[in-house]
């Protein structure tokens, strides 16, 4: 699979995220900070997102800045082509030529809360073309649910046991999954007068399942990560298809073994998976075509994702799938 890298070495040093950021609790239990406006170069995409996001039991599960992709900004919304405008980060595939730097990248941009508590979060944004011109408005919700002894453990299995197998988990605690909720909700509005077209690096003719963008989860893993659904295991079946959920396990930079249980795709949305080049779960809005959000119109999105301490079987990551509906 061809991978999407920098065409120049570019690191965290390349940017700050001094910014605002904004705790969300469980229970009292900060388990993500919102970067809300970060200080970013224009070349990695400037855009809220979440980092780091942690298990209950303090794993942090998120990447930012990393080295090997600097726009992968933790769990975000971003689309690669957007009536022409990067707002992904990074090069752009262009059709015929390949990953190319151009003079495209916009910004997602804050402008007013509606709603801040401890729990929730909620504002209105913008995606801004290179100019600033307003190309979407976007309303966006995001709340953390506690999820604890909501999916019961059997007792721990052994060391290396498969966990897109039905047998048991391990790495967790024996009465009961240690896990919480993030819901993620989104209405993106196209201006009166305007169709908005949505495309990928796919759309634009990259072969290899290259069809990211939308919202999208970079992970970290201190050993190598895996991913499964509820009938596919692995990143290249998994990578594309609609199941109804996905799983990604991975360890996180402490040691501590973690799940995370992705749901909610939308109509034409693909799941979008790598493991092998980075661990990463998206939900792609234009996989394999373009998608028009028609002038006056909107697209509205419901994701949700079951962050869990361990390493969790099928028959538990579909349970905790299951509490999301």
């Amino acid at each position: 699979m061809t991978a999407d890298r920098p065409a120049r070495a570019a690191g965290p040093a390349d940017a700050t995220t001094t910014d605002e950021q904004i705790g969300l609790l469980v229970g009292g239990t900060e388990v993500a900070r919102y970067v809300l406006d970060p200080a970013l170069d224009a070349r990695h995409g400037p855009r809220p997102y979440l980092h780091p996001v942690r298990t209950l039991a303090g794993t942090v599960v998120t990447d930012a800045l990393p080295a090997d992709h600097v726009w992968h900004l933790g769990a975000s919304l971003a689309v690669q082509d957007v009536n022409g405008t990067n707002l992904w980060g990074g090069r752009t595939y262009v059709r015929d030529v390949g990953y190319t730097w151009r003079d495209d990248h916009g910004r997602i941009a804050h402008v007013r809360w509606s709603e801040r508590a401890a729990d929730r979060l909620a504002h209105r944004l913008e995606w801004r073309d290179p100019h600033g011109a307003v190309l979407l408005t976007e309303h966006r919700q995001l709340t953390a649910v506690a999820l604890t002894g909501a999916v019961p453990l059997t007792s721990e299995g052994p060391s290396g046991a498969d966990p897109s197998g039905d047998g048991p988990s391990t790495g967790g605690p024996s009465d009961g999954v240690s896990a919480w909720r993030l819901e993620v909700d989104y209405t993106l509005s196209a201006p009166a007068r305007q169709d908005v077209r949505l495309g990928s690096p796919a759309t634009n003719g990259r072969p290899g399942g290259a069809g990211y963008g939308g919202f999208f989860w970079r992970a970290v893993s201190a050993a190598p990560a895996s991913v499964f659904s509820a009938t596919a295991t692995g990143e290249e079946a998994v990578n594309g298809s609609a199941e109804p959920w996905v799983a990604l396990c991975g360890t996180g930079p402490d040691g501590g073994a973690y799940t995370l249980v992705f749901t909610g795709l939308g109509d034409g949305d693909r799941w979008f998976t790598r493991t092998a080049m980075y661990p990463g779960v998206g939900v792609a809005f234009a996989f394999d075509e373009p998608v028009t959000v028609a002038a006056g119109t909107d697209r509205r999105g419901r994701h949700a994702v079951v962050v869990a301490d361990g390493t969790l079987n099928r028959a538990q990551a579909a349970a905790l799938a299951n509490t999301a509906r």
